[in-house]
């Protein structure tokens, strides 16, 4: 059986420093999740992630703009944001480790996802659903996104560390049912 994502209840954000005193959160309104997980051995499990860049959404549109603009993004350039697990590591039960190549404009780094597994659960509906959590912190300047003003009172505008959350639901896919093949002429 595989496993779809179910997207409104799947959640990418991002969180800067603001003014050294602050976080702002944004998170991405559109991306797509191709995930093979293999329930039996899932250190074998991979995930691929296309993030529309362009779906920065901070509540802010002039700070969208800006994140959209080549100070950082740069999304009419780079119109994605990609992420391709390369391994997969089981710390207990309900959590792990997924190891992949983070793509931002041009430069492809690896980063490393701490996962949390929160369990299944049969739906209203008759699903089964599974959910996951995953954060990391990556520097953006690792990947070319320098842009910054420097503060009056000491400091920096933009902080370099960005924490990615990610909140992920699946939903169990039947497997198909196969058609008998009938012999009869007609």
């Amino acid at each position: 059986m595989g496993w779809q994502v179910d997207y409104a209840h799947s959640e990418i954000e991002a969180a800067v420093r603001h003014m050294m005193i602050s976080n702002v959160r944004g998170k991405f309104e559109k991306f797509t999740v191709d995930a093979q997980i293999d329930e039996q051995h899932p250190e074998r499990s991979q995930v691929t992630v296309q993030i529309d860049a362009a779906s920065v959404n901070t509540k802010n549109e002039q700070r969208d703009g800006h994140l959209k603009s080549p100070d950082f993004l740069e999304v009419a350039k780079y119109p994605h944001i990609t992420f391709k697990s390369t391994r997969a590591e089981i710390v207990d039960a309900a959590h792990g480790k997924l190891y992949g190549n983070l793509t931002i404009r041009d430069v492809t780094k690896p980063v490393v996802l701490d996962v949390a597994y929160a369990g299944q659960a049969k739906s209203p509906w008759g699903t089964i659903n599974a959910g996951f959590s995953a954060e990391t912190t990556v520097s953006r300047k690792e990947w070319g996104l320098n842009w910054n003003a420097a503060l009056e009172t000491g400091g920096w505008l933009v902080g370099d560390e960005v924490k990615i959350g990610i909140e992920i639901e699946f939903v169990k896919q039947a497997e198909p049912v196969a058609q008998p093949v009938s012999n009869a002429s007609a």
